[in-house]
């Protein structure tokens, strides 16, 4: 792709926007660096999907699509029209170039993957640097941006900016992309935009994280049915499986709902107990944090990152996110034992 730079669309600037947490997670670390909460779905979703296993040997069925979208459409009170379900909140993001952006704006720190799709497609981005502490109100978006893309809550800073302040981004011939990816982890989503039907405002929704489906790509999109007929065009026949479609109406039920917010609850909990840990240590957060990650300033992140590695321990760099120096990592939320054997490690490297 030529050297790395700006004129390289994998790397501007020199940053990889390729570089997710599973890289920095080896197998046999004890894993801070992927946000996903546990090894596995919940019991009774596994059992659901095994359910669904004999019927592998048929095609997807349009009817059971229907009824995911249905289903998902219920849980936010949406048309079903306005639902687009997806193989993970990334293949959203792939969808992006097909909005024909002449100008797209992408609001850092945050997840790279929506700028990657864009640079691939040759569709011109600018980066919209945050300061910290990373508000929203701070962001200089150019009035010729017609796509501007952002996180909330924000990965890596587990800032979560207000509806109010997302919807002011909206301007005539725009549209507006909230990755709500993390969304389902705060605890009753007092700012999403997934219950608003608006005409430019497209809401992306993952299942992978709170529910530990990472594996089997799990998502879908929030918007108006003329935006979601235009990401879908050149889309593959059957774009998802059986189990896929299946695990999305089963999360999206009122009981799947409900046990998401409990999870919810659960993370804030842990995020309390890790936050005074790290505070007892010494350790500074970028805060307020109010996702399932935290996000830490270090002296010499890399070496730090290194040391935890060599004890056994995986977090996530964050010299590839724009707007980050190289004094940051990246930390999930993670019960009091593990959560102690990283503060007890970060103490004895950093001493």
């Amino acid at each position: 792709m030529g050297r790395p730079g700006d004129g390289d669309p994998d790397r501007p600037g020199d940053v990889d926007l390729r570089h997710h947490g599973d890289v920095d997670a080896a197998p046999g670390l004890v894993d801070f660096a992927v946000n996903v909460r546990g090894e596995g779905p919940p019991r009774w979703l596994a059992a659901r999907l095994t359910a669904q296993l004999a019927t592998l040997g048929r095609y997807p069925s349009a009817s059971a699509e229907r009824a995911a979208r249905e289903q998902v459409a219920a849980r936010h009170g949406r048309d079903p029209e306005e639902v687009l379900l997806l193989s993970g909140g990334a293949e959203g993001f792939a969808m992006l170039p097909r909005l024909g952006s002449r100008l797209a704006a992408l609001i850092h720190p945050s997840f790279t993957e929506p700028e990657w799709a864009l640079r691939q497609a040759g569709i011109p981005v600018q980066q919209v640097l945050l300061p910290p502490p990373y508000r929203l109100a701070a962001a200089a978006v150019p009035d010729a941006a017609d796509l501007v893309v952002l996180g909330n809550p924000t990965n890596p800073t587990s800032v979560l900016h207000p509806a109010a302040d997302v919807l002011a981004l909206r301007r005539d011939g725009r549209i507006v992309v909230v990755d709500e990816a993390f969304g389902d982890a705060v605890p009753g989503e007092p700012e999403s935009l997934a219950g608003q039907s608006l005409p430019d405002v497209l809401v992306l929704r993952s299942l992978t994280k709170t529910f530990a489906l990472a594996g089997l790509r799990c998502g879908y999109a929030l918007g108006d049915p003329g935006v979601l007929a235009r990401l879908q065009q050149g889309r593959a026949h059957w774009p998802l499986g059986s189990l896929q479609v299946e695990a999305i109406r089963a999360c999206s039920e009122p009981e799947a709902v409900a046990w998401a917010e409990r999870e919810a609850a659960l993370i804030a909990s842990e995020r309390a107990a890790m936050l005074a840990l790290l505070g007892a240590a010494g350790v500074e957060v970028v805060g307020p944090a109010n996702a399932p990650f935290l996000l830490l300033r270090v002296p010499d992140a890399d070496l730090v990152r290194k040391k935890l590695q060599d004890g056994g321990i995986a977090v996530r760099r964050c010299d590839t996110f724009p707007g980050l120096d190289p004094n940051h990592l990246r930390v999930a939320v993670r019960a009091a034992d593990p959560a102690q054997t990283l503060v007890s490690a970060l103490t004895e490297v950093l001493a």
